[in-house]
């Protein structure tokens, strides 16, 4: 029975990470955490900031153009729209998904699942369409003689043999070289103790364990004269009435109650966990809208700038080098075939400071006009691939050439 657990799972029987957690994880809803919850990838994204990661991390990634690029002999590159994969990159990964679905749901699956994979289909050698595999249908195993080749459970519920070369994968950091870690293991703790100081808020609103105030008077009240005094003094202060001056005799008192220190501690806690959850992700976390009092319209420009550099270039790496890996063959890599994420137009900034960079740029010739409106979305005109330079400047050398060549003739 364990054997046959095992193949279907897919997996080790230890006692870490092993058949047990994966039951558990399939049947009680996921692996408890100490604060309470169960923790798996379902879970994880009822978790808004865990939601919110996954989401900037994936839209990131999908919203910018997917392209394979030739390099030139002269040097440059252009788009090599004449090859097959080009339009399987960027226009029809497949039958039923945009570009932008695809690289959403693999970058899902390669965030909360340790990777995303899709099987290529290709028709007389080149990438037809690229079919992607749900996480829990596919699993990695890597033989004696490192051959790398993957299972995947059919519909009818029997593991296929695939090999390496007919799946695209992507995943994040991984400590074997084969399965990426699992974030939601690893962060199970900050995410469960963020679903439990959830579900302790939810609860206590629920059941109203917290009165507004409380009316004390002297001696005791009888029952009537306990509820009347209560319907009376909700009348006088709720609705229209409310927020107006409220008028006790008999000697009755009234103590609002205020929030204590309990209260605010755990209101600090649920701040925190935002934080938390956000460094187990890599994202920032102004990126999920958490508002930080020391930022200012100043920042935000540099916090967007550091959002792209640092939380999405490192997956755009991830999803260029899968792509060269798995779907461009030696001979295409050596010809000078690449994918290119293009993530130049998140950092284009405001107009001022686009302006500033392009007339930098145009001015030392390092950009021509035509490549200045191709960023700017804007169509080439004739003459525009021409370079220019100020002619108040000269070659130092050249200079130095004719200072040394007059020295010699006086």
């Amino acid at each position: 029975m364990s054997g046959l657990l095992t193949k279907l799972l897919g997996g080790p029987t230890d006692a870490k990470g092993g058949l047990m957690d994966k039951l558990l994880d399939i049947i009680g809803g996921g692996i408890p955490s100490k604060a309470g919850p169960g923790v798996n990838w379902k879970t994880a994204l009822r978790v808004s900031t865990a939601l919110s990661c996954g989401r900037v991390l994936a839209e990131g990634i999908s919203q910018v153009p997917f392209k394979l690029m030739l390099e030139q002999e002269s040097g440059g590159s252009e788009l090599a729209r004449k090859h097959p994969l080009y339009n399987v990159l960027a226009r029809r990964p497949n039958d039923w998904m945009t570009p932008f679905e695809f690289r959403e749901t693999m970058m899902y699956h390669a965030i909360f699942a340790r990777g995303g994979h899709a099987v290529i289909n290709r028709v007389n050698g080149k990438v037809y369409e690229l079919l992607p595999v749900m996480p829990d249908r596919i699993r990695a195993e890597q033989k004696a003689d490192t051959t790398l080749v993957y299972w995947i459970r059919m519909q009818d519920g029997i593991e296929r043999e695939f090999p390496r070369e007919s799946i695209f994968r992507v995943r994040g950091p991984s400590w074997d070289g084969v399965e990426g870690m699992d974030i939601i293991d690893l962060a199970r703790e900050a995410l469960g103790l963020a679903l439990a100081t959830e579900e302790t808020h939810a609860r206590l609103h629920k059941n109203g364990a917290k009165a507004a105030g409380v009316i004390s008077v002297d001696g005791k009240l009888s029952s009537e004269n306990r509820e009347y005094l209560k319907k009376t003094f909700i009348e006088a202060t709720t609705g229209d009435k409310a927020y107006k001056t409220l008028v006790l005799d008999q000697g009755a008192k009234f103590s609002q109650m205020s929030m204590n220190g309990v209260d605010s501690q755990h209101l600090e806690t649920r701040r925190f966990q935002i934080e938390e959850v956000c460094r187990a992700f890599r994202v920032f976390p102004q990126m999920v809208g958490y508002a930080d009092k020391t930022a200012t319209f100043a920042s935000a420009e540099q916090f967007f700038i550091a959002h792209v550099v640092h939380s999405l270039t490192p997956w755009a790496e991830r999803f260029e080098q899968a792509a060269d890996r798995d779907m461009l063959t030696k001979k295409e890599v050596d010809a000078g075939y690449y994918t290119k994420l293009q993530l130049q137009g998140l950092l284009r900034g405001d107009v001022k400071s686009r302006g500033e960079f392009y007339v930098r740029m145009f001015g030392i010739g390092a950009m021509n006009p035509n490549q200045i409106r191709a960023l700017e979305d804007m169509n080439p005109y004739d003459g525009g691939e021409k370079y220019f330079v100020p002619m108040n400047m000269a070659d130092i050398a050249a200079i130095e050439k004719g200072i040394n060549n007059g020295n010699q003739n006086s």
